[in-house]
């Protein structure tokens, strides 16, 4: 919402594609990771991911997404741009875009219900 024009997204048979559309980061060429590891290789899969070029689309479970934040500042920076978006399609739909300390300062006062799609700016 750079220019504070809104958008909304059509459903689809996948929360990554609104969730990418609603980010307003690049959609042509981007890299889908799903959800990252919870215990092994979690780490290895950050660090590898801290030099891709492409757009970054993770999930996330509410229990989990603090946490993630935290990690993302740590290998992405605190500075990153990220788009975090919640129960799209659905009636309590979310984005909120910002740096990894913004978006991670908004979800430490908000509920955090639904299923997350992160989607990480490219470099």
């Amino acid at each position: 919402m750079k220019n504070e024009i809104a958008v909304e997204c059509l459903p689809g048979a996948t929360a990554f594609v609104p969730a990418l559309v609603n980010s307003g980061f690049p959609t042509d060429r981007f890299c889908f990771e799903g959800f990252l590891p919870v215990k092994k290789g979690r780490q290895t899969r950050y660090k590898t991911l801290a030099t891709e070029e492409r757009t970054i689309i993770l999930y996330e479970s509410p229990h989990r997404l603090l946490k993630t934040l935290d990690e993302m500042a740590t290998y992405f920076g605190a500075e990153r741009q990220i788009s975090v978006s919640r129960e799209l399609t659905k009636m309590f739909e979310e984005t909120v875009r910002g740096t990894v300390t913004e978006v991670k300062t908004y979800f430490e006062t908000h509920p955090l219900k639904g299923e997350f799609v992160i989607c990480v700016g490219p470099l």
